[in-house]
């Protein structure tokens, strides 16, 4: 496999202004055994947008990190397991991005969206993009249908509680670097997708979703794959969706600390 040409001449744009484009774009992929997958993935990112690319490896076996190396990425080792903790490991070593992209290192998603999922960021109509699966663009079979009921479910109850109109908790998304910073994120498992979301939305950013296509991973899901690890996932989610309700509904009652 040939070194992909990254784009090297991003330049840092000052006070949060993207209206000259994106700056730097920083993309972050959490992988564990995608051997079969990761090349493609890297091959499919818009060279002439993405900055870097920091794939943050969970300990595989079957030889991901070293593919990734080879096409020009840059490896991070993490062994303790858990997805946002891959992406705040990611998010710690990443240099100086404008824009940090997340992405799944199984091809589900298809990294040449890229600058559909940037534009409302780049365009100042948005400080965090979604992209939802849950549009005519995906694939049959793609999302079992346990996890098509169990997005909808949260996505409706942040809706409810938080008034943000979204479909989906998908991987593929962005945001500014400076919002990141500000959130601070903290969930290491199946939080971190949610968080983003409810700390976003709290602190008054604008969250947006984009419709991306999806298809089937290549590969087995450590998570979704099966009923069980769905519910375990889904009960989390939905269990940190309502704290962070009634954590703010303390803070802002009337004689709060």
């Amino acid at each position: 496999m040939s070194t992909h040409g990254w784009r090297r001449a991003g330049r840092t744009l000052r006070g949060g202004d993207l209206n000259q484009g994106p700056g730097r774009v920083s993309v972050i992929i959490p992988t564990r055994n995608e051997a079969s997958a990761i090349g493609r993935v890297l091959a499919d990112l818009p060279a002439d947008l993405v900055t870097e690319v920091i794939v943050v490896d969970s300990s595989s076996i079957d030889g991901t990190g070293e593919i990734a190396t080879r096409m020009g990425a840059r490896v991070v080792h993490e062994p303790r397991r858990g997805y946002g903790r891959a992406c705040l490991k990611g998010l710690s070593v990443a240099n100086a991005p404008d824009i940090v992209v997340f992405l799944d290192g199984d091809y589900s998603d298809r990294p040449s969206e890229l600058p559909l999922l940037i534009a409302p960021i780049v365009e100042g109509r948005a400080d965090i993009t979604l992209g939802s699966r849950l549009h005519e663009s995906r694939a049959a079979g793609a999302l079992p249908c346990h996890q098509v009921f169990g997005n909808h479910l949260a996505a409706r109850l942040i809706r409810l509680l938080y008034g943000v109109r979204i479909s989906d908790l998908g991987p593929f998304r962005a945001a500014r670097a400076d919002v990141l910073r500000e959130l601070g994120l903290a969930e290491v498992t199946y939080g971190w997708a949610v968080e983003m979301i409810l700390k976003g939305t709290l602190a008054g950013f604008r969250v947006v979703e984009v419709p991306v296509s999806y298809y089937p991973r290549i590969g087995k899901s450590k998570i979704s794959g099966t009923v069980k690890g769905t519910l375990g996932a889904g009960w989390f989610i939905l269990s940190l969706i309502v704290r962070y309700y009634f954590r703010r509904r303390r803070v802002a009652a009337p004689g709060s600390a």
